[in-house]
């Protein structure tokens, strides 16, 4: 179920100028930089681009539902890391992306490792938010 206007407990402010080719910068002044399409699509690759941006936000978001998920049954997440890979490609007349979602959590084992990144892909906000729109794969 959507969170409604009265459930929001922090809203995100970035403006782009030049899209793709030009760049972001958020209200508060804490994000401010380049972006340029990625030498695979013709660009410089001088910046960063929206894709690698989108994997960041969606590591660190997805790290964050780990932690939530790992707590409730007492997991040990020293040393976990949470990789995000966005794949960028021609859908019909425009663009789509897929995502890679992988988990590295030494002091867990496998199985339960696996069952703690299905559970974080239940609660985490990205996953949410990508559901039934985009390919993401959990390795």
């Amino acid at each position: 179920m959507p969170i409604q206007q009265s459930d929001v407990l922090y809203t995100a402010v970035a403006t782009a100028e030049n899209g793709r080719d030009g760049r972001v910068a958020t209200d508060d002044g804490r994000l401010d930089i380049v972006v340029n399409p990625p030498q695979a699509m013709g660009g410089s690759g001088a910046g960063t681009n929206p894709e690698q941006l989108f994997a960041a936000g969606y590591s660190a978001c997805f790290q964050g539902a780990l932690g939530v998920v790992a707590r409730e049954v007492g997991a040990d997440l020293t040393g976990a890391t949470v990789t995000a890979k966005v794949g960028l490609g021609k859908n019909g007349d425009g663009f789509g992306i897929i995502v890679e979602i992988s988990a590295d959590i030494p002091k867990v084992d496998r199985g339960a490792a696996l069952s703690l990144v299905e559970k974080a892909h239940e609660v985490c906000p990205y996953s949410k938010a990508t559901r039934g729109n985009i390919i993401v794969t959990l390795v």
